[in-house]
């Protein structure tokens, strides 16, 4: 059991890349988690990530929800996007990211290119939302453990809040929790129902109108 437990956990660290935007970002690989990319020491795609949203989409799909356009603002790696694709095929995909090198990590480690998602590379906070354009937006806007202040906003909040289903990533540990809750309770100004699950160290909002 001993040895099982050590290969489980021994990590591979397949690529270091420096990124103008989210600073040192690793390409790892380990038994237990697959490939993942982490950036303060903190995944931010694949790996536990992927479990994180297998959760919370198979929840929408089991509420019989519609999902023919997604946006995704914080595409990253690609992984809420795969989970989208294998969930709603038919769907179309937008992703939003600021950072090329982790679009570009996705592509080549995680498959994003395989999820037919159109890449948009551009800040959040800029981006065009028309109105009830899309069935579901998700948001995970990290930049290493830090959601930047400018998306919790209530310009960009209620941007957000003219689209029927909006989901939003907040990280849940330490100092964290206290951001998030704080966040969520906010959130109540802008949609007529907020549903918080907690998966892992993150809370996930579910916000509707």
């Amino acid at each position: 059991m001993l040895v099982i437990a050590v290969l489980y956990n021994e990590k591979m660290v397949l690529e270091e890349v420096d990124s103008k935007i989210n600073g040192q970002i690793k390409v790892v690989r380990s038994l237990g988690f697959g490939t993942y990319l982490q950036v303060d020491n903190l995944t931010q795609s694949g790996g536990i990530i992927n479990a994180i949203w297998k959760g919370v989409l198979r929840k929408i799909k089991n509420q019989k929800s519609k999902v023919k356009n997604c946006l995704i603002l914080g595409l990253g790696g690609g992984t809420v996007a795969k989970l989208i694709n294998k969930n709603w095929p038919e769907a179309k995909i937008t992703g939003v990211d600021l950072d090329p090198i982790m679009v570009k990590l996705g592509t080549r480690y995680l498959g994003l290119d395989t999820s037919r998602v159109k890449v948009v590379i551009a800040d959040a906070s800029a981006y065009r939302l028309v109105p009830n354009a899309f069935d579901i937006v998700i948001v995970d806007l990290y930049i290493g453990k830090e959601f930047p202040a400018k998306f919790t906003s209530d310009v960009f909040l209620k941007k957000l809040s003219n689209n029927k289903l909006v989901i939003f990533n907040r990280l849940y540990f330490g100092d964290k929790k206290t951001e998030a809750l704080a966040f969520s309770q906010k959130l109540k100004k802008f949609f007529s129902k907020v549903e918080v699950v907690y998966p892992v160290a993150n809370m996930i909002i579910i916000c509707r109108n």
